[in-house]
């Protein structure tokens, strides 16, 4: 079915239930026909008044919804709102707050962050196919993602900043195909057996591979066509550079600095699938596509309060 385009054009469209309801049924079943997520049965029938379908199975839950079975579940905030946000968070080049999120769709801030967590989720796209082909180029790189203490209150800052360097801060690595897709992961500190795992569980062996000169990249040569850029003297050498990820690295911080503030360690790799899901579908994808994308990767994913807040037993809002 036609989709919106702009983001008022979305806010219009899913004003009303039914193209709501139509939309959501598009992106979840290809060929139109609603079926059970419990016994994935085709005979379902609409029950308008309750807006909900029933399955004519022998099971105990013959009562469903469209946000059964995605991470939409359990949310007592409507399809009107949902399909808005998954809109502006898809299409914000440097994200959007859950503040901005909540004023826009007249809901509590928690709330909003509690649905840009789950959005993120859908976004998340994990692949078991190595990088790397015939000809092809990788760059890999690492960054320190942390509060700078000039915005920081003196209080605060005593209390967060206790060191100079990364200290106190998460690390992260991003591996990038030129021309292709970049993958990021948060590690544990910057030691080889860390940093060349991550590199042999995302790049064939034999690819073209380039780093900066830290020492934990040595013996990568074995298995890869390994070139050195060493930033104490340049930073680009004809092909070798890691320019594409540092481009990367600024787009990430600039929407953890400048749009969410402050980002707790617990869930940074959130707003990594967040900004690497818009980087890796910026090219060939306008806002239209990239959000139908990320609805039609919402199916089998739940993400409860308690595992967002990391708390047993939270209740939602």
């Amino acid at each position: 079915m036609d989709s919106p385009k702009t983001l008022q054009q979305a806010i219009q469209f899913f004003g009303d239930y039914e193209n709501c309801r139509q939309f959501m049924i598009s992106v979840r079943w290809a060929d139109g026909k609603v079926r059970c997520p419990y016994c994935d049965s085709e005979k379902v029938s609409y029950l308008e008044k309750a807006r909900l379908y029933r399955c004519y199975g022998d099971h105990p839950k013959q009562k469903f919804s469209l946000k059964i079975g995605t991470v939409l579940e359990d949310s007592p905030i409507g399809l009107d709102k949902w399909l808005p946000a998954v809109w502006l968070l898809v299409s914000c080049k440097n994200g959007i707050s859950s503040y901005e999120v909540g004023s826009a769709l007249g809901i509590t801030q928690k709330s909003a962050w509690f649905m840009m967590h789950r959005i993120r989720l859908a976004m998340q796209s994990g692949s078991f196919q190595k990088l790397g082909g015939d000809g092809s180029e990788i760059e890999v790189d690492e960054t320190f993602i942390g509060g700078k203490a000039r915005n920081m209150h003196l209080s605060e800052r005593k209390r967060r900043i206790t060191g100079t360097g990364g200290k106190d801060k998460t690390m992260v690595m991003g591996i990038l195909e030129r021309g292709g897709e970049v993958r990021t992961v948060v590690v544990s500190n910057r030691r080889k057996n860390v940093l060349q795992g991550e590199v042999k569980r995302h790049v064939q062996a034999g690819a073209a591979l380039y780093s900066d000169a830290l020492k934990s990249y040595e013996g990568l040569e074995t298995d890869y066509a390994h070139k050195v850029i060493d930033h104490a003297v340049q930073y680009v050498d004809g092909r070798v550079h890691t320019n594409g990820l540092e481009n990367f690295w600024s787009l990430l911080k600039r929407g953890i600095s400048g749009t969410y503030v402050s980002v707790e360690p617990f869930h940074l790799f959130r707003y990594l699938d967040e900004q690497t899901f818009r980087y890796n579908n910026r090219k060939d994808m306008g806002n239209e596509e990239r959000f139908k994308l990320a609805l039609s990767q919402i199916v089998g994913k739940r993400l409860t309060y308690a595992e967002v807040t990391g708390k047993v037993g939270a209740t939602p809002f």
